[in-house]
C-alpha cells in the first residue's frame, strides 16, 4: 500500500511538471463583462493599473478590491450602476490584475500609502472611498494615513480585526496552501471556480474570463496578500476616523465573519450600517444592486 500510494505521488508530479495544463470547458460565446481601457500611473518605481468609468467632472467613487481578485473582476457588476452619476475609479493594487508583482512581505500600510500616490497621479481630490473585503482594511488606513482623500467611507464585507478566531491554524493554512499552489496551482483553482459556479457568482458566459483571472495569480505574492490580512489589526484606531461612514455587513459572511463586522461597526463613530440580509461574501457579485444603492445614496451627487 506504501509503495503505491508513492507511485501515486511520482505519477501526479510528472504530470504536473511534463503534462499538458488543464483547463475547463466553456459552452456557449465567452466575453469580458466589463469592456472598459485602463491606463497605468506611477507610484515610485512601481506602475500602477487604473480604470475609469462614467463624466471625469462628476463626483469621485473610488472603488477598492479584495484579495484574490482585482478591480475589474470585483466590481464588474457594481461599477457600471454607478457610473450614470459618477467618476468612478477602480484601481489595482499590487500583485493584483494589471498592476506590478512587488516581491516580498508587505502590510496593509503599503497598499493604502501606494493607492494614496495613484490618486495622487489621478489629480483625483476627496472622494467616496468603497473598500470590500482587504479592501476595506486598505481604505480604513488610507483614511488615517491620507485624510486628504477621503471625504466620505464605505466598508463593505470587511472588519478592524478580520482574522480572530484560531489565528494559528490560518496561518498553517496559508502556509500549506502556498506550498501546494507553487506545485501544482491547478486543483485550488479549478476549486475556486467550481465555488463562483455554485454561488452563482459569474455568468456562464464570463466563465472563461474568470478562469484566466484564477491563473493569472502568483501563488507566493497571493498568499503574501493573505499574510497582510492576517496581521491586520484597527480597532485602536478606527473610533478616531473623522469623515461619515458607511458599513454594509453581509449578514451570512462566510470569509468575513458577521460578528468581527459588527463589532467594527460599533468601534465606528456614528456610521450608518446597511445589512444584506442573507448575503455570502460573493454579495458584491450577486447583489451588486443592492451595493449600488447603499452607495450611491450614501455618496451623493
Amino acid at each position: 500500500m506504501r509503495k503505491l500510494f508513492f507511485r501515486g505521488i511520482v505519477a501526479w508530479l510528472l504530470w504536473r511538471a511534463l503534462g499538458p495544463e488543464s483547463k475547463p470547458r466553456f459552452s456557449g460565446i465567452q466575453e469580458r463583462p466589463l469592456r472598459v481601457p485602463g491606463r497605468t500611473v506611477f507610484v515610485g518605481a512601481h506602475e500602477f493599473f487604473v480604470r475609469e468609468l462614467g463624466p471625469q467632472d462628476a463626483p469621485p467613487i473610488v472603488l477598492i478590491h479584495g484579495w484574490a481578485y482585482d478591480g475589474e473582476a470585483t466590481w464588474a457588476a457594481v461599477a457600471p450602476l454607478l457610473a450614470a452619476r459618477h467618476r468612478v475609479v477602480l484601481v489595482d493594487q499590487r500583485n493584483h490584475g494589471k498592476s506590478d508583482r512587488i516581491r516580498g512581505s508587505y502590510d496593509i500600510e503599503d497598499v493604502a500609502d501606494e493607492l494614496a500616490g495613484v490618486l495622487d497621479a489621478l489629480d483625483l481630490g476627496p472622494a467616496t472611498i468603497v473598500g470590500y473585503s482587504m479592501g476595506g482594511m486598505v481604505a480604513q488606513m488610507l483614511t488615517k494615513r491620507h485624510p486628504r482623500h477621503v471625504g466620505k467611507l464605505v466598508l463593505a464585507g470587511t472588519a478592524a480585526y478580520p482574522i480572530f478566531t484560531r489565528r494559528l491554524l490560518t496561518r498553517w493554512t496559508f502556509w500549506w496552501g502556498r506550498a501546494a499552489a507553487r506545485l501544482s496551482p491547478g486543483e485550488g483553482n479549478w476549486i475556486a471556480l467550481a465555488a463562483l459556479r455554485k454561488l452563482g457568482a459569474i455568468a456562464p458566459q464570463h466563465e472563461r474570463w474568470a478562469w484566466e483571472k484564477i491563473m493569472d495569480r502568483d501563488p507566493t505574492l497571493y498568499y503574501e496578500a493573505g499574510n497582510a490580512v492576517w496581521r491586520f489589526d484597527s480597532r485602536s484606531w478606527i473610533g478616531r476616523l473623522d469623515v461619515p461612514k458607511l458599513v454594509i455587513i453581509p449578514t451570512d459572511d462566510i470569509l468575513v465573519p458577521p460578528a468581527s463586522q459588527y463589532e467594527m461597526a460599533s468601534l465606528l463613530d456614528d456610521c450608518e450600517v446597511v445589512e444584506l440580509v442573507g448575503a455570502n461574501h460573493d454579495s458584491v457579485l450577486t447583489r451588486a444592486d443592492d451595493y449600488a444603492k447603499a452607495i450611491e445614496r450614501f455618496a451623493g451627487v
